[in-house]
């Protein structure tokens, strides 16, 4: 196989793996799903941790717990913990500060935090009339500015990253300060704290490029008031989400962004504050939302150009392979040398032998010389 063939056989696997897609198509309106067939049904990408509401009493906080002031925050841990909460105490004010920059008023005057060793505790920690929800890492408590978190997850025995679950909860916290407790969507609330903590960023771009090519992306719309039940639809819905929000705080967007808080704020509906804001509707602002992903997903600029991000992923393979080829046929072609050395020596004690058994005294003189690494050695 010639170097060039190498090259096609190495972008044609590249390719192959890129484009192992989970194909779920199915005739649809333009912004509407696609029933699609049958999927295998795993566990969402994030979790729901939508705010709980509560008015009953917060339980005491344990007597070994440590509890930290920074002033706006009082972080409360078990001594164990002052290891892993120590991401948060050190960038906790970098959080706030992104997070009033993004909304463009005050946020996070004040917060309570609770981190618990595991779930049974952080239920222990919360108000007895809003336990967590059982699939939740975190939990905020909708006009307490109480936020729970645990340091193992529900499920399993896997750490969670306490840094990431806090920011995903500050931000569901700053973003009822900055609109003062009024309605937001579940999807704009779900995919700001998604988009702002950056969690599961990889695997979300790998389910919003399935969701665009396969068509099965889902109105935002029908986000409105609460996320599908279907596990595949669901990692969908957290993926589009996030990535919408991302669309409206790109560039000089953020300043539309922070003029839509405000409108809501002061009383405005979402849809209307953001037709006003970003001079378009909500609708217009999918559709170029979606015209954006066909431009970054699709397989046309992927092959011509417009997906650098995939072309480099695929040059990366093809030269990955061409390497890997390079040093196997040098390791071939070293074990060559060394079974020809062996063979060379095996022949000369073989030669040696046959002569002291006729009587013959062996030649000393005389010696078998072979090539290794480009240079010649001498057998003795």
């Amino acid at each position: 196989m010639n170097r060039w063939s190498r090259f096609l056989f190495g972008l044609l696997l590249a390719l192959g793996v890129i484009f192992q897609i989970d194909v779920a198509r199915a005739a649809g309106p333009e912004l509407g799903p696609a029933p699609g067939p049958a999927v295998e049904k795993t566990a969402p990408l994030t979790a729901p941790r939508d705010s709980a509401v509560s008015h009953g009493p917060i339980p005491a906080l344990p007597p070994s717990y440590v509890t930290k002031d920074l002033g706006w925050l009082e972080l409360a841990y078990p001594p164990a913990a002052a290891e892993r909460v120590q991401p948060i105490l050190e960038n906790a004010a970098a959080v706030k500060a992104e997070l009033t920059r993004t909304f463009g008023v005050p946020v996070l005057e004040r917060v309570t935090v609770r981190v618990a060793p595991t779930f049974a505790d952080m239920a222990r920690l919360a108000p007895a009339d809003a336990p967590p929800p059982a699939y939740a890492s975190g939990v905020a408590y909708h006009g307490r500015h109480l936020v729970l978190l645990t340091m193992m997850a529900p499920r399993g025995a896997e750490a969670t990253d306490l840094f990431e679950v806090f920011q995903h909860e500050m931000a569901h916290v700053a973003l009822e300060d900055a609109v003062e407790g009024r309605h937001m969507p579940v999807w704009f609330n779900e995919g700001l704290a998604i988009s702002l903590s950056n969690e599961g960023r990889f695997d979300r771009t790998q389910v919003l490029w399935n969701a665009t090519l396969s068509d099965t992306l889902i109105p935002l719309s029908e986000l409105d008031r609460s996320f599908p039940a279907n596990p595949f639809e669901v990692n969908i819905a957290y993926a589009e989400s996030a990535d919408f929000v991302r669309f409206m705080l790109r560039g000089s967007d953020r300043v539309r962004f922070a003029a839509m808080i405000e409108r809501i704020r002061e009383g405005q509906p979402f849809e209307r504050a953001v037709a006003e804001a970003y001079n378009a509707d909500l609708r217009r602002l999918e559709l170029e939302w979606r015209r954006n992903l066909d431009q970054r997903f699709s397989v046309i600029p992927i092959l011509t150009g417009g997906g650098l991000v995939w072309v480099l992923v695929v040059v990366g393979l093809v030269v990955a392979y061409v390497r890997r080829r390079r040093r196997t046929k040098a390791i071939l072609a070293r074990w060559e040398r060394e079974e020809a050395i062996e063979d060379a020596r095996i022949a000369r004690a073989l030669a040696d032998a046959d002569d002291t058994k006729d009587g013959i005294a062996p030649i000393t003189t005389v010696s078998l010389k072979v090539e290794q690494d480009g240079a010649w050695h001498t057998l003795h």
